[in-house]
């Protein structure tokens, strides 16, 4: 005969830790300044040939909405080396990352951070490694992947005048 378990993990229990809100900005402010150290951005594994960072690109690219066309503007600002190092990073998982659905894990890309989605996040969705967020929602975890800080990522002028803006940002 089988009864209930002795003690079941229980769904009310709280399982997430708490940060503060400065300790999350200032996390949040030093993984921004990392995306202009270049020798953090080539440490991270990421192919750039460009030797001024941050990159910062025209509000026009919030506007792209097919893939290959972004495609065309990354290798336009000599982005082609890194689409190809992430395109072969794809691999299969083992263990119980499989067992649980997680079958692959792909490499990690440039991150374009706009003001306004226009499309560019739908067009971005078809390169892997590749990811788009509005600067209002970025975080440590899309600047600093893997708790290492130094992403490619590209900024609109609008999003880095609005990221100056934001409260908190140089205090």
């Amino acid at each position: 005969m089988k009864g209930r378990l002795p003690h079941p993990p229980r769904s009310e229990k709280v399982i997430h830790l708490g940060v503060n809100r400065k300790e999350k900005r200032l996390a949040t402010d030093s993984a921004i300044a990392y995306t202009a150290n270049l020798e953090a951005v080539k440490a991270r594994g990421h192919k750039v040939t460009k030797p001024s960072l941050p990159m910062v690109v025209a509000d026009d690219i919030e506007t792209i909405e097919k893939t290959s066309e972004l495609v065309s503007f990354l290798e336009k600002v000599n982005l082609k080396a890194e689409l190809e190092r992430v395109e072969g990073r794809t691999k299969r998982n083992s263990g119980k990352r499989r067992l649980r659905g997680r079958v692959y894990r792909g490499g990690i890309g440039p991150l374009i951070v706009v003001t306004n989605d226009r499309g560019v996040g739908k067009a971005a969705g078809g390169i892997p490694g590749v990811k788009v967020t509005r600067v209002e929602d970025v975080g440590v975890l899309d600047l600093a992947p893997g708790g290492v800080p130094g992403r490619l990522t590209i900024w609109t002028e609008s999003a880095l005048s609005a990221l100056e803006t934001r409260k908190g940002v140089g205090s």
